[in-house]
């Protein structure tokens, strides 16, 4: 069998080599050879130069920063949730920071609402203030399901909380809770002391103090956060 196929190979060799013959064929017109069955390589074109988006970046006026701060660039947007529009002024008197939205809070109802909101209104009218001069803001403008913030996200609702309040520029600030503490005033934060909050031009003075939920269940709390407040209604504002 094989020394059938060696013959066969070598007549068809010399089959074709009388058929280029007869053909005319008589002298090769490439010095080098050819790989007849290779596939041949597509022409190179030069690549396409495009330039990449601009990163959607949150900003540098409080207006607009408001209206990005709803839009599909933030970490609540994958959320799920209802999420609470923060309506704010430059400088204002007072500038209220809390962790999420309540239960019961939305975008028609605005924030802490509620019994705790009912407690807020209580806490402001001790200290001369009323909410239509309020800001009232959270580092989430959503609250999730679990009521917690995703701690994938905690780092950028941080920072975009600091980015607010740089861009509203308070004359006083007052955290509730202990997220917003650490979020303003860094790892080393503690509720109760005076703090200047020095941070893009701004320097205002800043208290941190338990949340009004928390409140409602240790009521016993109720005069240390009067005692907080205290503190900074009688600092004076530049």
């Amino acid at each position: 069998m094989g020394a059938d196929q060696h013959i066969s190979w070598h007549e068809a060799a010399a089959s074709a080599l009388e058929w280029w013959s007869d053909a005319g064929v008589d002298t090769l017109v490439e010095d080098e050879l050819r790989d007849w069955f290779a596939v041949p390589a597509a022409p190179v074109r030069p690549l396409a130069v495009t330039s990449a988006p601009a990163a959607d970046l949150p900003p540098d006026t409080l207006d607009a920063f408001l209206t990005w701060r709803m839009g599909d660039a933030v970490p609540e947007a994958s959320w799920n949730a209802g999420r609470v529009p923060v309506v704010a002024q430059k400088n204002p008197s007072l500038m209220i920071l809390t962790d999420l939205p309540e239960p019961d809070d939305s975008a028609e109802a605005g924030w802490m609402t509620g019994p705790v909101g009912v407690l807020l209104d209580r806490m402001l009218a001790a200290i001369g203030e009323v909410r239509d001069t309020v800001v009232v803001a959270g580092i989430a403008h959503a609250r999730p399901l679990t009521g917690r913030m995703p701690a994938d996200a905690q780092g950028a609702l941080e920072e975009l909380a600091r980015r607010l309040v740089t861009l509203v520029a308070p004359r006083k600030l007052l955290l509730f809770g202990a997220e917003p503490c650490r979020a303003l005033l860094g790892p080393d934060g503690s509720r109760g002391g005076l703090r200047t909050l020095n941070h893009d031009g701004i320097a205002c003075p800043t208290i941190a103090t338990f949340h009004p939920r928390f409140l409602l269940e240790r009521p016993l709390a109720k005069a240390e956060t009067w005692r907080h407040l205290q503190l900074l209604i009688r600092e004076p504002t530049a």
